[in-house]
């Protein structure tokens, strides 16, 4: 229980009592998420596989997700796998990225690398169909 709890508060569920005994239905989006990353965080992982895990997040829940996995990968030295087709995203977190077209890697290396000077045509169209503000 006590660790339970722990878990709950170390992802922002607080007070994390109130989350105990609640459905996934009646939690948000954004707490079903921070729920799933304590689950991944109870077995003390150094590798988490992340597949979308800002998808159907608004854009406020995505930033707070985000900042929360970014959190957890200093305090904890937790390494991530995440699966995306946000480029944003992957600009905003990745270290290395590898570009895939339909299953086979077409393009990888250090993100800022590849993302701000793509070679491969399809990575190139990747990053240009990211909106600018």
């Amino acid at each position: 229980m006590r660790r339970s709890l722990e878990l709950l508060e170390s992802v922002g569920l607080r007070p994390a009592r109130d989350y105990l005994e609640r459905y996934p239905h009646e939690l948000s989006g954004g707490q079903r998420q921070r729920l799933a990353i304590a689950r991944a965080l109870a077995m003390e992982p150094s590798l988490i596989v992340a597949d979308e895990p800002l998808s159907g997040a608004d854009v406020s829940i995505r930033g707070q997700i985000l900042n929360l996995l970014m959190d957890i990968k200093e305090k904890r030295g937790v390494a991530y796998l995440m699966i995306t087709h946000d480029i944003s995203i992957a600009r905003a977190f990745a270290d290395r990225v590898a570009v895939m077209m339909q299953g086979e890697i077409v393009e990888q290396g250090e993100a800022r690398t590849v993302l701000a000077s793509p070679a491969q045509a399809y990575t190139k169209r990747l990053v240009a169909a990211v909106p600018a503000l």
